[in-house]
C-alpha cells in the first residue's frame, strides 16, 4: 500500500530499496472510478478539481525484473504512460535492472473510468511489490505530473483531487456503498487532449462549484446519500456546457421515476448513469431502472463503489 501521509522534505532520497535487491516478480492493483461525483473549478489559477467515485473495477500490473538488461518492455505496447512511469521510478532508485511490465485492466479506455490513472498506480505498486519497500505517494504524484493529469486513485477512499495539478485536496472517507446503472453513449475521449482544451469557467460557475464542493464533502462525511445525489445531478447538468450527454434529459426523468439518488456522469468521458444506494431494499427500483435504460441503449452496465479499504 502506498503511503498517504506527507513524507519528510528529503523523501526523494530517504527511502531506498533493500540491499541487495532480490529480483522477484512484483504485482500491483489499483481501482478505477466511474467518472466523478463532482467536477469543476474554483477561483484561482489551475484550480480544476474533482471528487472521486472509486469503483470495484481494477487495473493489474505485473513487473518481471531482469538483471541481465536495463531495457524495460510493456504489454500491451500502447501502455506508454505506464512504461514511462516505471522507467522514471527505476532511474530514481538507481536500479540496474530491466524487465517486462504486463498491464491487464477491467477498465475500458477513453470512457472516463480512470483507466490510465489506474494503470499508472498499479504499475507503481508492482515495482513497490518487487522492491519490498514503500514508495511514497508524493513521489508518485511528482512523477505523474510529468506524464498526464490524473485522478485520485492512489488514495484508497473518496477524495477531493486537483487533477490538472495532480494534487490531493482532501481525503473524505467512505459513504455507504453505491451502485451505478450506466450507459455508454459511444466514442472515446483522450484525457490529455480533453484537459488541453480551453474550457473557461466564469466567476459565477466557480462560486457555485465552491458551494457544491462544500456540500458534497459534508454529504460524504455525514453519509447523506440524498444530498450527495443532488450534487452529482447538478454537476452533470453543469457539465453539459463542456461535454454534453445526449440522454441527460431522459436520465433525469428516469431518475425521478425510479427514485434514484441522482444522475452521475463521466465528465471527460461518454458515460452517464443513475446512482442508487447499494442495498437489498432498492432491488426493485434498480430492476425497473435497468428496464427503462435498456430502451435508451443496447447495453446497460452496472458498477459498484469500492468496498471500504484500510486508511
Amino acid at each position: 500500500m502506498l503511503l498517504t501521509k506527507t513524507p519528510p522534505a528529503n523523501f526523494l532520497t530517504e527511502i531506498k530499496p533493500p540491499d541487495p535487491l532480490i529480483l522477484q516478480e512484483g504485482i500491483g492493483v489499483a481501482n478505477g472510478t466511474f467518472g466523478e461525483l463532482l467536477q469543476g473549478a474554483l477561483q484561482g489559477d489551475n484550480n480544476h478539481f474533482l471528487v472521486t467515485l472509486p469503483i470495484q473495477k481494477f487495473s493489474r500490473a505485473v513487473f518481471t525484473p531482469n538483471g541481465a538488461t536495463k531495457r524495460i518492455t510493456v504489454t500491451p505496447s500502447n501502455k506508454s504512460k505506464s512504461l514511462a512511469l516505471i522507467q522514471k521510478l527505476v532511474e530514481h532508485y538507481g536500479l540496474s535492472i530491466g524487465g517486462h511490465l504486463l498491464i491487464e485492466s477491467e477498465l475500458a479506455e477513453g470512457k472516463g473510468l480512470a483507466s490510465s490513472s489506474a494503470d499508472l498506480v498499479a504499475t507503481a505498486r508492482a515495482l513497490e511489490s518487487m522492491m519490498g519497500c514503500v514508495i511514497p505517494t508524493e513521489l508518485i504524484l511528482a512523477i505523474l505530473r510529468t506524464i498526464e493529469p490524473s485522478d485520485g486513485v492512489m488514495y484508497p477512499e473518496f477524495v477531493t483531487f486537483f487533477h490538472r495539478k495532480v494534487e490531493l485536496g482532501r481525503r473524505l472517507g467512505f459513504p455507504s456503498r453505491l451502485k451505478v446503472l450506466a450507459i455508454d453513449e459511444g466514442g472515446q475521449i483522450d484525457t490529455i487532449e480533453y484537459n488541453r482544451r480551453h474550457h473557461p469557467f466564469t466567476e459565477e460557475e466557480c462560486a457555485e462549484y465552491a458551494e457544491l464542493l462544500q456540500t458534497i464533502e459534508i454529504a460524504i462525511h455525514c453519509n447523506n446519500l440524498g444530498l450527495l445525489g443532488r450534487v452529482t445531478t447538478r454537476s452533470a447538468i453543469l457539465n453539459q456546457k463542456r461535454n454534453p450527454k445526449r440522454h441527460l434529459d431522459q436520465m433525469l426523468e428516469i431518475s425521478k421515476a425510479t427514485n434514484a439518488l441522482g444522475v452521475v456522469v463521466t465528465h471527460s468521458g461518454p458515460c452517464i448513469g443513475l446512482l442508487f444506494p447499494h442495498a437489498p431494499e432498492h432491488t426493485k427500483q434498480i430492476e425497473r431502472a435497468k428496464t427503462l435504460l435498456a430502451k435508451l441503449a443496447n447495453q446497460v452496465f452496472v458498477v459498484e463503489s469500492l468496498e471500504p479499504q484500510p486508511l
